[in-house]
């Protein structure tokens, strides 16, 4: 196996640090890393790193923090580290001068089983749309985003009690374990290019923005419930109550049934507040108001009359 391919890591969240983490646990030989620019965080607004740069930074990885990508200094700077191959996990779309520069090319890992769930989100959609089963696909940069032919994919079952908090910490894992066998694969030089299948019909994963996450209270139980676990435990669906947002990040469907209007809820004060969904009625069990912290609905109305 070919131990000096030089790769080039391309990635910003806490998601792409498992698999830059599993090349370098495998003796790949990384040269360089980049990663987005640092940004003010908190109230103090101090600059704050990227979870990438910190684990980059911690094993001695050269870290290049580039604002413009297409810019001659950028280039000529990222040429000079001679890359092979340059892996892509959750950083921003490149131009075309950056992606097609290695010899062996770009390719990317992705979260979701392409073709379906293109896009910014996709373990949100796949929770949201209620799949019972995802996973993760390495595939190569080209034009169009997520489109490029298929290298591998692994699949993961999307479990009753998931939400993006916990699946995406058995994507991300599942991920980093992909990239390193996709290295050794391009390495090899054995590995399959599949082109996508867009025959079938395509579901989308489009980034989320605050408007996307209010709960439509018509909607049935179950896709309510989906679409809370789907957004849980960030960005957080939310709901109007007592003329005050709220976070919700846990529901579960409650066997009562009222004659109240959809959206309207009932509550005993200390133990249970229920909302009427369009065919029924959905227990909330954690929940945050603006200011306040996350807690459990029986601490909720401890402190807080409805």
């Amino acid at each position: 196996m070919d131990k000096n391919l030089r790769i080039v890591f391309l990635g910003t969240p806490e998601f792409a640090v498992a698999s830059l983490r599993k090349l370098v646990e495998n003796e790949c030989m990384v040269v360089a890393v980049i990663t987005a620019p640092d940004k003010p965080k908190g109230r103090g607004k101090q600059l704050g790193e990227s979870a990438v740069k910190e684990y980059a930074k911690s094993v001695g990885l050269p870290i290049l923090q580039p604002s413009n990508l297409k810019s001659p200094e950028f280039i000529e700077e990222l040429k000079s580290y001679k890359a092979d191959l340059q892996i892509v996990v959750a950083f921003r779309m490149l131009p075309v001068v950056v992606w097609d520069m290695p010899r062996l090319g770009t390719f990317n890992l992705h979260a979701s089983l392409l073709p379906q769930y293109r896009g910014a989100a996709p373990i949100n959609w796949s929770i949201i749309n209620g799949e019972k089963e995802t996973g993760v696909t390495t595939f190569f940069l080209k034009h169009e985003i997520d489109t490029g032919q298929i290298i591998f994919q692994e699949k993961e079952e999307i479990k009753e009690k998931d939400n993006v908090g916990s699946l995406y910490e058995r994507l991300m894992k599942k991920g980093g374990d992909l990239v390193v066998k996709t290295v050794h694969a391009i390495e090899l030089g054995t590995y399959p290019q599949v082109e996508q299948d867009t025959s079938v019909e395509l579901k989308s994963a489009p980034k989320i923005f605050r408007e996307t996450c209010e709960i439509d209270w018509n909607q049935s139980t179950e896709k309510v419930r989906n679409f809370i676990r789907g957004l849980s435990p960030y960005p957080a669906a939310f709901t109007v109550l007592n003329g005050q947002n709220v976070k919700i990040f846990k529901v579960e469907a409650a066997p009562e049934k009222s004659t109240r209007k959809v959206g309207k809820y009932e509550t005993d004060g200390k133990n249970f507040l229920r909302f009427k969904t369009a065919d029924g009625e959905l227990n909330v069990e954690e929940l945050q108001l603006q200011g306040k912290k996350r807690m459990a609905i029986q601490d909720f109305l401890r402190g807080n009359q409805l």
